[in-house]
């Protein structure tokens, strides 16, 4: 069974994002969840997700500062962003760092679906 980490400040995202999931076709996978990026990156090293989605702005440590993090430490993890950051230069720092996708906010269960067709 698949794990898939959820990595937003905001809890009704997380819950959004596990529901889009779901609705994708991703029920049967366990969902863990992180508030921020410190979090999210003491989630990783203890449960080795097979898959992060994850928020660009947080507190305590960013979106792409965790995906840096997780890359220094040499986990392969897919790894992929859920933000309303959208511009070019944004898109161009997650794909230098390793992000395997980037999904727009607002998002539907099959932009989700589309992304992760490619990754899982």
């Amino acid at each position: 069974m698949k794990k898939i980490l959820i990595v937003d400040d905001s809890k009704a995202m997380r819950m959004l994002v596990t529901r889009s999931l779901r609705q994708a076709g991703y029920g049967d996978c366990t969902f863990l969840e992180a508030a921020d990026g410190q979090q999210g990156l003491g989630v990783i090293r203890a449960e080795q997700p097979d898959l992060v989605l994850c928020d660009w702005n947080m507190p305590n440590m960013l979106g792409i500062d965790l995906l840096k993090a997780v890359r220094a430490e040499g986990c392969k993890v897919t790894f992929g962003f859920v933000t309303s950051e959208v511009s070019e230069s944004i898109k161009q720092q997650a794909k230098d760092a390793g992000a395997a996708f980037m999904i727009s906010k607002p998002f539907t269960s099959e932009a989700v679906k589309s992304a992760l067709s490619v990754t899982m």
